[in-house]
């Protein structure tokens, strides 16, 4: 049994366009795709704002890491060029303990400024 008749005679009959179910259309298709877009963008500044805040964190850590490592050498600095660590050293190349007559005042060529 078949349903659908061999020859149809409404083959000629066209449909009227509707201009207003097109209208609609084409204004849902686009606040979907306004709307679609406006997720992407959020996502993205979202992710954006994610990257910067790991990228923020390992700075601070490696800021960190360098003051440490600055305190540490500055302290070595300190130890090594202590006098206590440099009198035995001296005393290998030969050098001697200033005499008071080695040591001098500078004197200032530039004339002292007397309040009056």
């Amino acid at each position: 049994m078949r349903r659908i008749p061999q020859m149809q005679r409404n083959s000629r009959v066209r449909r009227q366009r509707d201009v207003l179910a097109l209208s609609r259309l084409a204004l849902l298709l686009f606040s979907g795709v306004v709307l679609a877009s406006g997720f992407v963008f959020a996502a993205r500044q979202h992710f954006a704002a994610v990257q910067y805040g790991y990228q923020s964190e390992a700075l601070r850590n490696e800021k960190q890491q360098l003051l440490e490592e600055q305190r540490r050498l500055m302290l070595e600095k300190e130890r090594v060029s202590s006098p206590a660590r440099l009198e035995p050293a001296a005393r290998q190349l030969g050098l001697k303990p200033a005499t008071s007559r080695q040591i001098g005042a500078v004197k200032s060529t530039r004339p002292v400024k007397q309040d009056s």
